[in-house]
């Protein structure tokens, strides 16, 4: 059994303490990445990064919260979690 596998059937599991916790954490990292961005200036592209960290974020909470399918919402948290880290990294170096 993969990582993967083994996370999504304990996401499954415990889908509402999981999918809390995940709203906490998909909306703290794209609060980072977007001050960081915001820090960068305010260029076209930083504003491309900005729209799309706040796509992915509200994507991730929307799914949550018309309680679509737990594998749907959990591969949605991991590219929530993915795109806010990327653009982090990016933004800080």
């Amino acid at each position: 059994m993969t990582i993967y596998q083994k996370q999504l059937s304990e996401f499954k599991r415990d889908y509402f303490a999981g999918a809390t916790t995940g709203i906490l954490v998909s909306s703290c990292l794209g609060s980072v990445a977007a001050m960081l961005v915001l820090m960068n200036g305010n260029t076209l592209v930083d504003m491309i990064q900005l729209g799309l960290i706040v796509v992915v974020c509200m994507w991730y909470n929307a799914s949550v919260l018309a309680q679509l399918k737990p594998k749907f919402v959990f591969n949605s948290l991991i590219t929530s979690i993915l795109l806010s880290t990327s653009f982090i990294l990016i933004n800080i170096f």
